[in-house]
């Protein structure tokens, strides 16, 4: 069986990484795909909106693949799809996973499973809007570049071009070698997959940041009510502070609409529909979001729903 290209995809929450991996899904059609999602929630939200007929979907949650808690489910799940025939995998790692030990985990699967594998690389998405701040207050964000071999800044229609040199700046501050691009909705050219992209190393392995001790707080909200986009954004404006993040899928009185909370930018997309509305928090605030959640929704929206772990 032929060797499979590998690549990791890394990036803080909301830099745009599931928009990435779909724009290279639908240029590589021809191709036999397999596809590894890891989520902080109980919920995988991003895989729900990546899953297709033909690829190979292997989901692993509640916490970071490159945490002790998760690496050896991560290993097992390379070593799984090392044996389908496949032309690439992608692994979209969590936007709090720290990558660093990488080449630990490969090493790991290589004794398991054989060479079966060709790694291409890091890939790590950049959000050229909230970088800047990001950098400043999360070690992980740094440990993503540092440990990336392709940094792609996403969103740059956003950003005019002073604004971009400060991104770059700040990139090559932290990783000077690895390649930069720029991307827009997470869209770029895909000569990349002809790259010897692990010729661009930085950083060495070194112990991954993502423990057991500092693994983030997630809760899920499901309820069977339907709610005005009104209603809903000021319950979401109400709790966003305290979340690096909040996404999933509701329905709403104009249908069904998927829900993408990045900073204070709240965005709805229509999709497909559910069985019932569940949105996933990933808190700053530990559990104390708990009680942000419940007294926030019973303020505003006062109707029934349902916390979970």
């Amino acid at each position: 069986m032929k060797k499979k290209e590998l690549y990791v995809l890394t990036g803080f929450l909301g830099a745009g990484k599931t928009s990435f991996l779909l724009n290279i899904l639908d240029n590589i059609k021809d191709k036999k795909i397999g596809i590894i999602q890891n989520e902080f929630g109980k919920i995988n939200v991003d895989g729900e909106i990546v899953r297709r007929n033909g690829i190979e979907m292997t989901e692993i949650s509640r916490g970071s693949i490159f945490c002790s808690c998760l690496k050896l489910s991560f290993v097992q799940a390379l070593v799984e799809m090392s044996k389908k025939d496949l032309d690439y995998v992608f692994v979209e790692s969590s936007g709090l996973a720290d990558p660093s030990n990488i080449e630990e985990i490969l090493n790991a699967v290589e004794i398991m499973a054989g060479d079966n594998y060709i790694f291409k690389g890091v890939i790590c998405l950049v959000d050229g809007v909230n970088f800047p701040n990001q950098v400043k207050d999360v070690e992980t964000v740094d440990r993503q570049l540092a440990h990336c071999n392709l940094a792609i800044i996403n969103k740059v229609d956003l950003l005019d071009l002073s604004k971009l040199e400060e991104v770059k700046n700040i990139v090559r501050g932290v990783n000077p070698i690895c390649m930069i691009s720029t991307a827009s909705y997470g869209k770029i050219d895909l000569s990349f997959l002809s790259e010897d992209l692990t010729s661009l190393k930085w950083a060495e392995c070194e112990d991954s940041l993502n423990t057991l001790d500092n693994k983030p707080k997630t809760i899920s909200l499901e309820t069977g009510e339907i709610l005005s986009k009104e209603i809903l954004t000021k319950f979401l404006k109400k709790v966003l502070l305290d979340c690096y993040r909040i996404k999933g899928f509701f329905k709403l009185d104009d249908g069904w609409q998927q829900v993408d909370v990045v900073e204070e930018l709240i965005d709805y997309k229509l999709t497909s529909e559910r069985e019932i509305s569940e949105l996933v928090f990933l808190s700053k605030t530990g559990p104390q979001i708990i009680r942000t959640i419940d007294k926030a929704w019973k303020e505003i929206v006062d109707k029934p729903m349902k916390l979970r772990n």
